[in-house]
């Protein structure tokens, strides 16, 4: 592995035009013994090198009649981006306790391990290094297991008193912890089998469902012509580029600290995408064909009949490649894992094929759905015509739902009312049923009336203010619901969250409610595992009853300006969606929350605070 690490980073040096440090450059411990009894051990850095508090500690190797009862630092961590880190040289003094058959000169192996980074932009393996040292144990103390134990119970005791008991026990690891740590100590394969089947079960969140009637739109738009294998190949062309794009995007976030599918939601990205699906729906509705012109189509069909049968894919993975960077960005624990360990180790190559193989689990359903659209395609007619519509609709309303992240959500709801009015009279709602024509046409004019109605109902809620496609006419029913504006947050008497977007709001409010349990929810509003957490999980009897008990504070990150993306990398995430919590101002870091968690294992963790 370590020789892996420096190809990679001699890779990464020629390719960023940087030279890094070679790892024993960068770091240089040693150890000796001093007054017979105790230990000096030093830790030289490199130029701009640092040491995550952390990760940097001391044990004893195998079995030994020698404890470690101390460690004196003489420098303290300070906080860098989020994390506790060590800037400067550390010299740390170590002393010992001794058991009763203990000699009077014992050799044993002291390990020192220790992982940090370069303010350059790239970050070390975790390391280890050992000193065989020969320590004299006439002056060190007898040590008592039982006056061990009562000592640990004494500050257990203190710290229950002061209401800052350690809940890391009672969380165990987090989950994203635990796939750090899988990817640091797994084999290869099985790494990649892992990331597969988290892949397959992230494929079932709302991150992927978008990419569902894009997928299927592109396969219709293929006409008379589709055949199971062309479609099974169109989605593969799909989901491989879409792959690509996650696993760019992701290696880039672990090296820079910086999400390029947050970074693209912005007005100009959605905007012009929100474009292109209006166009293809304009083109599936017969207004236009997109197309080569055709001179370019006449001299490419006679070039070779196998190379027109080929056209598209390139234009298929450009869509699955722009697809994952702007319709999917969500953030779920085994995207996080990945993300972390390329950040802590610097391994793009086996981050970058965990994220690859996890991408393609995700891409799965719409493997499927591209060679049953292929087999299951009905013959040229009416129908086709009819199917080709139904899917221009569905490029119209992704394009909405695209809008929806930069526009205000009264005119998100007007274009919502338009659409459902105008797709109700395109079914005839508004239309007499023709004597002796019942079946399908009663069944589609039916459903256009209900879309009329409901079309109805969302324009009304607009103009009374409403911003909710479930409950638009709630100004009208709801009276109760206010805004309370404050100096550093804006609160809602709804839902008691208070909305930040900055390290000092934040801040400020830890400091004034240090005796009790805070909960922090980073949350946008282009995140769909974010809106799965409002309308499901938040809403929940259960879940309100019990947040009651916390004080609520929520990130809006949705326009991802310089003091948004400060507070998330601040902790260490890579967007939304994340839960924190914390008491007495520190935060409960085993207790943390990334993705999407259904309501009753939710209960089940703020039960544990």
């Amino acid at each position: 592995m370590n020789k892996i690490f420096t190809l990679l980073l001699i890779t990464i040096s020629l390719f960023a035009g940087t030279k890094f440090l070679m790892p024993d450059e960068a770091f240089m411990p040693s150890a000796k013994v001093v007054n017979g009894s105790s230990v000096e051990a030093t830790m030289k850095l490199g130029d701009k090198i640092y040491i995550y508090q952390e990760q940097f500690g001391f044990s004893i190797k195998g079995d030994s009649a020698l404890t470690i009862t101390d460690i004196d630092i003489n420098i303290i961590a300070v906080d860098h981006d989020g994390e506790k880190v060590y800037l400067e040289d550390i010299q740390s003094v170590i002393s010992f306790s001794k058991s009763a058959a203990a000699a009077d000169k014992e050799t044993i192996t002291l390990v020192m391990k220790y992982q940090g980074c370069s303010e350059e932009g790239l970050c070390y393996e975790p390391s280890t290094k050992e000193f065989t040292l020969d320590i004299e144990t006439a002056s060190l103390t007898t040590s008592s297991s039982e006056k061990k134990m009562l000592t640990e119970l004494d500050k257990e005791i203190k710290l229950v008193e002061e209401g800052a008991a350690d809940t890391s026990d009672e969380f165990g690891v987090s989950e994203t912890d635990e796939i750090v740590e899988a990817l640091k100590g797994g084999s290869v394969w099985s790494i990649l089998a892992i990331f597969f089947g988290i892949g397959v079960v992230l494929s079932l969140t709302p991150c992927i469902f978008p990419m569902i009637p894009i997928l299927s739109s592109i396969i219709v738009s293929q006409g008379e012509h589709i055949s199971a294998k062309r479609g099974f190949m169109l989605s593969l062309v799909y989901v491989i580029a879409m792959a690509v794009a996650y696993s760019i995007a992701g290696v880039l976030a672990g090296i820079f600290g910086e999400n390029l599918q947050v970074l693209l939601q912005n007005e100009w990205a959605i905007g012009g995408f929100a474009l292109v699906f209006i166009a293809l729906a304009l083109s599936m509705f017969g207004f236009y064909e997109i197309g080569l012109p055709s001179s370019w189509q006449s001299k490419l069909s006679s070039a070779s009949d196998s190379a027109s049968s080929k056209g598209g894919f390139v234009g298929v993975a450009i869509m699955g490649f722009l697809s994952a960077l702007i319709v999917g960005p969500c953030v779920a624990p085994g995207l996080a894992g990945a993300l972390i360990y390329i950040g802590q180790t610097g391994n793009a190559l086996l981050g970058g094929a965990a994220l690859f193989v996890m991408s393609i689990g995700m891409g799965l359903p719409l493997l499927f759905i591209g060679a049953g659209a292929g087999k299951f395609m009905p013959r040229p007619g009416g129908w086709m015509d009819t199917l080709t519509h139904v899917f221009g609709a569905v490029m119209l309303a992704i394009a909405i739902w695209m809008l929806s992240r930069i526009i205000p959500d009264t005119a998100t709801m007007i274009l919502w009312a338009i659409f459902f009015m105008f797709s109700a009279v395109y079914m005839g709602a508004l239309e007499p049923l023709e004597a002796g024509k019942r079946g399908w046409h009663a069944l589609t004019k039916a459903i256009g009336v209900l879309f009329m109605i409901y079309g109805a109902l969302l324009f009304s809620g607009a103009l009374s203010g409403s911003t909710s496609m479930f409950t638009p006419l709630d100004q009208f029913t709801n009276k109760s619901t206010t805004v309370v504006q404050g100096e550093a947050t804006t609160v809602s008497s709804s839902t008691n969250w208070n909305i930040i977007h900055s390290n000092a709001e934040l801040d400020a409010i830890l400091e004034a409610n240090k005796d009790k349990t805070v909960m922090l929810d980073f949350s946008a509003e282009w995140c769909s595992s974010c809106k799965e957490m409002e309308h499901i999980t938040f809403s929940d009897a259960g879940v309100k009853a019990k947040m009651s008990e916390f004080v609520l504070v929520q990130a809006d990150v949705t326009a991802n300006s310089d003091d948004e993306r400060a507070l998330t990398k601040r902790f260490g995430l890579f967007g939304p969606p994340g839960i924190l919590f914390f008491k007495n101002g520190e935060e409960v870091k085993n207790a943390r929350i990334i993705g999407y968690q259904p309501p009753e294992k939710f209960l089940a963790h703020l039960n544990k605070l």
